[in-house]
């Protein structure tokens, strides 16, 4: 054991404790429960095989190799090949300092959002919507909606797609420019664009550069607005992050 660990058990740090702590700031960031626990636990091993790091983040062992596999689509870990494939975790400084850009990226929009309105001096342009099956119907309501172009940037696109994975089709029959921006190694309708980021945090949705939606990482809740000219400032953010070069 190091001597600087020894010095906090020392001093009464309670390891179940922080480790409670962690796994709810991960599952905050976007993070499931399991993948917070295997990032913790591949961060503590140094690197590992699925069935050892499902062991020590006690998780079951048929979803361990899944888990670890979505953490490194979400740029949280790497893998060899071979086999058994093994694992190691991206450092947590690079993932703290992708995390805040992401987030300062979010609350920049927030500001803008904030900004407008004052300038405008127009009450209730953005309204909030809580619970995930509102937000999903929400998203889809804007998908049906959508004659011209649908942005949906998101790390969970599964989800979405999940629910709304014909109307996205018939989006794109009748014309409809559909982008999806997400992480590697998801599945995106045939005929959409498709743009993968790695340490995307949060939901936002364009729709006809009229309409738009930024959503919590788990789609708890969101901010819906029908004012173009704030649906307008939230496309640039999108535009930016599409052009920009992984």
């Amino acid at each position: 054991m190091s001597s600087d660990v020894s010095k906090l058990l020392e001093r009464g740090l309670d390891l179940e404790k922080e480790y409670e702590t962690v796994t709810k700031t991960l599952e905050s960031i976007g993070l499931s429960s399991y993948e917070a626990r295997g990032y913790i636990a591949l961060v503590a091993h140094g690197y590992g095989s699925a069935e050892t790091i499902a062991e020590t983040a006690k998780i079951p062992r048929t979803s361990g190799y899944k888990v670890l596999q979505s953490l490194c689509n979400k740029g949280f870990a790497m893998s060899t090949r071979g086999r058994p494939t093994i694992f190691k975790p991206e450092p947590p400084s690079k993932v703290k300092n992708r995390v805040m850009e992401h987030l300062e990226s979010t609350f920049s929009k927030i500001d803008l959002l904030h900004e407008v309105l004052l300038n405008k001096g127009e009450p209730q342009l953005v309204y909030t919507i809580m619970s995930k099956p509102r937000v999903l119907e929400k998203i889809a309501e804007l998908l049906d909606k959508a004659t011209e172009t649908f942005i949906v940037c998101t790390p969970t696109f599964f989800e979405i797609r999940e629910y709304v994975g014909k109307k996205i089709d018939q989006a794109i029959t009748r014309g409809t420019r559909i982008t999806v921006i997400t992480e590697a190694g998801q599945k995106i309708p045939q005929g959409a664009q498709a743009v993968f980021r790695k340490g995307l945090v949060a939901t936002d949705v364009i729709a006809d550069g009229s309409s738009a939606l930024i959503a919590a990482p788990d789609l708890s809740a969101c901010g819906y607005t029908d004012n173009a000219t704030l649906a307008q400032h939230l496309e640039n953010f999108l535009q930016i992050l599409i052009s920009a070069k992984e």
